[in-house]
């Protein structure tokens, strides 16, 4: 059996970088724990369509695109739960005769795509999608919802106290953003995808997908990692703020929350985007 191409290989082989690039690139994947093919697109070194052809090539994959807006059961849906498509990059497109076809953006992510095909009994035939497309298809036909991009100072508030959800909200509305709210961390998601806020504050121990579970997931899409999360937490553990920043949480917040230090974040991280991204609103 002939030896897989390396990524890096195909890159350069391809003309998309070049091999110096490829060496510091390395070095910074192993220093920061990130895959390769990802750190390259992060850095806009590369796009995801290149990504995805490079990873297509050595794998020996097809690759599929455009695919959020065709028609896929609801009984096809089930095979990969919402959160497991959304924390794994995942897409489930077709099943006959016992084979599944499911679009990933990461190959080397077998573990799950194996329990998914034990659970069930099947046979899974992997394609290679960009992250945007898989989780456009996500939001599409997951969530029941479209991108819509709005200019005004959006926060989106995670929390499943609707009491301080709230008042927190209101707090940040008479200060001139537009709020939305969810009460767990799906409806997160789909809020981040649909509305596309600027900043989130999130409560760690939201339901269904916890502030660590939103945060893998944005910063897995293009368009969402670059949103300062600001993480809020009962916890008297000192060392959750340690875990948090070095996650890569924007900000972190103990309870109870003073109404200044909210506002004062909150505002920080709006500065942190018009310094770093020249984000105008």
């Amino acid at each position: 059996m002939a030896k897989r191409k390396l990524l890096g290989e195909i890159l350069v082989d391809k003309g998309l970088i070049t091999a110096k690039t490829l060496e510091r690139t390395l070095t910074r994947s192993k220093r920061l724990k990130k895959r390769l093919g990802g750190l390259l697109e992060e850095m806009e070194l590369i796009t995801g369509e290149e990504l995805a052809d490079a990873l297509a090539e050595q794998y020996g994959y097809r690759v599929v695109s455009n695919f959020s807006h065709h028609n896929f059961s609801s009984e096809l849906l089930e095979l990969v739960p919402s959160d497991v498509a959304m924390q794994n990059v995942l897409f489930p497109l077709k099943i006959e005769n016992g084979r599944l076809a499911i679009a990933m953006a990461d190959p080397t992510e077998t573990r799950i795509v194996s329990n998914i095909a034990a659970n069930h009994g099947l046979t899974i035939i992997p394609f290679i999608a960009t992250k945007k497309d898989i989780n456009t298809a996500i939001c599409k036909q997951y969530l029941g919802k479209d991108l819509n991009i709005r200019h005004e100072r959006t926060v989106l508030i995670v929390e499943d106290d609707n009491l301080l959800g709230t008042m927190w909200s209101h707090l940040l509305t008479k200060e001139g953003y537009r709020v939305k709210l969810a009460s767990d961390g799906m409806d997160a998601y789909k809020t981040v995808i649909t509305e596309m806020p600027q900043v989130i504050v999130t409560e760690k121990a939201v339901p269904k997908l916890d502030a660590y579970g939103l945060f893998n997931a944005l910063r897995n899409l293009p368009e969402t990692r670059h949103i300062p999360i600001i993480l809020i937490t009962g916890s008297t553990d000192t060392e959750e703020e340690a875990r948090a920043f070095e996650k890569g949480f924007f900000d972190f917040i103990f309870k109870p929350v003073n109404e200044v230090t909210l506002k004062t974040r909150v505002k920080r991280a709006f500065q942190y985007l018009e310094r770093e991204y020249g984000m105008i609103f």
